[in-house]
């Protein structure tokens, strides 16, 4: 059987090393043989994870032909990739992208830092706020008030408490997305939403389709529920998805799931717009893949005049193929854990009657405070305040990276919690173990890739503002001078617990 699980064209491997051709080289570089140069050119696509581990490699003829080099270049860069370990190949099953066997997954998360040691340590290891005051209290106050009917129940409701499916399911169909409660289910989190999908329409050893990069906890989650992972590479910039290149991977690898956060993506701050979304929507339904839509961004945009798309769900109007993942985490407080499912009936029934052998269900208490703030209008007063908060950490963390990492490369999303920051050719894992010796928590860029991809990045979040965020450039900085000056290495980066 083939180790790959997708594959890249010849065309499209060359018009991605042809982008490599607009980074500047350093003074004094000499030129390196021409097959050095493709060889080098195709591993720094690999790993920055533009090009997934996994991925098919043309022939050498079909390269060397789009290339207008001869095959015997092609022929000496797989070579040196396949000596470098990023390359593997088998007779009749061709050659495809790997990582070197001693580079270790990154892949699990430590606790959050505790907060006795807030003190000392800068933490940039979690996207997440500080609760937005004084809604947070209200929000529970007003659960007490309404906690007696239920107290004399048994306090189980899988499908979560009538009131709030109605009220969720309200709010989409405000939205333009007509809506019943029986199309609802509450969770325990996104976490838990995407738990139950995976279950129900994974199982161990099918194939999840993902972006790449792509939110760290998810990863990990797929992995330990034992699906292989198929990494579909993000464009450059904030313009976010290839739909080109996700019709490819959905047509040939065939995954049961393909997830995709398309609201102010996590970690690089991309928002898709309608096109894209209706043409991911279209190739899901096309490769019988169900589209797993994660919407715990959807209400951060951080800007004025920002028009955000119509909801994913919204281009899957038979409810056939779109499962939509939302969540009072990120837009709220991530201490109130309540997340929801919007699905087909037949799928909430489903994912209800599974959760016997799970969590049997959400906190009553959590569900009343967030219909309550659904109910009374502070849903929309609090996120207000949130969105100023990481909208002042943003602009105050952005400027201060500009100024003490002038190398490091990024742009500015318009709304999220977070900046992907390519580091100017550091190790983010290196970078991730100085930040601890400097008193920085950062996670490097390996854990939101698959297989060791974007070694290159390190993820910030908007999470720090004013002179908290100006010492946290500062002691960035700080730990890249360490990298730089070979003080750190050897071993995997300390985990850190990314949010």
């Amino acid at each position: 059987m083939a180790q790959w699980t997708s594959a890249v064209g010849a065309g499209q491997l060359a018009r991605l090393l042809g982008s490599q051709q607009d980074r500047p080289a350093g003074p004094g570089t000499r030129r390196p043989p021409a097959y050095r140069a493709l060889a080098d050119g195709i591993r720094l696509l690999v790993l920055e994870g533009r090009v997934p581990v996994a991925a098919r490699l043309p022939a050498e003829r079909e390269l060397a032909l789009s290339l207008t080099v001869s095959r015997t270049t092609v022929a000496a860069a797989y070579e040196a990739l396949r000596a470098e370990g990023f390359l593997e190949s088998r007779r009749g099953a061709g050659s495809w992208t790997a990582v070197p066997a001693g580079n270790p997954l990154p892949a699990r998360g430590l606790e959050p830092l505790p907060p006795e040691a807030l003190g000392s340590m800068i933490d940039l290891g979690c996207a997440a706020l500080p609760a937005p005051e004084p809604w947070l209290t209200r929000a529970v106050q007003g659960a007490l008030e309404e906690l007696p009917p239920y107290a004399h129940t048994h306090g189980d409701y899988p499908a979560g408490l009538p009131a709030l499916r109605a009220m969720i399911a309200e709010r989409y169909t405000a939205r333009g997305i007509p809506t019943m409660p029986e199309q609802i289910m509450v969770t325990t989190g996104a976490m838990g939403a995407i738990d139950a999908i995976c279950h129900l329409f994974g199982g161990r050893g099918e194939r999840i389709a993902v972006e790449s990069p792509s939110y760290a906890n998810i990863l990990q989650l797929m992995r330990e529920a034992g699906a292989r992972l198929v990494p579909v590479a993000m464009a450059e910039g904030l313009t976010g998805w290839d739909v080109d290149r996700w019709r490819q991977v959905l047509r040939e690898a065939a995954p049961r799931i393909a997830y995709v956060v398309a609201d102010f993506h996590n970690p690089t701050g991309a928002l898709a717009d309608e096109d894209q979304r209706r043409r991911l929507v279209d190739a899901a339904r096309s490769a019988g893949t169900v589209l797993v839509a994660d919407e715990t961004m959807s209400e951060l945009w951080l800007e004025e005049g920002v028009e955000m798309p119509r909801p994913v769900c919204a281009f899957d109007p038979a409810g056939s193929t779109v499962v939509t993942v939302g969540s009072a985490s990120k837009a709220f407080w991530a201490g109130m854990r309540i997340g929801w499912v919007r699905a087909a009936p037949d799928v909430i029934r489903s994912l209800v009657a599974a959760r016997a052998y799970a969590d049997l269900g959400t906190p009553v208490l959590e569900q009343l405070a967030v219909n309550w703030l659904f109910s009374t209008g502070g849903w929309e007063q609090a996120v207000q305040v949130r969105r100023e908060q990481a909208r002042q950490n943003r602009d105050a963390l952005v400027p201060a990276v500009r100024r003490e990492l002038p190398d490091w490369e990024f742009e500015v999303p318009r709304g999220g919690l977070t900046l992907w920051v390519r580091t100017g050719g550091l190790s983010g894992s290196r970078l991730a173990e100085a930040g601890e010796r400097v008193g920085v928590r950062v996670p490097s860029g390996p854990r939101f890739g698959v297989d060791g991809a974007f070694e290159g990045y390190v993820r910030l979040p908007f999470t720090v503002g004013g002179a908290v965020a100006e010492e946290a450039a500062v002691r960035l900085a700080a730990a890249a001078r360490l990298v730089e000056n070979g003080s750190v290495g050897g071993g995997e980066a300390p985990r850190t617990f990314v949010a």
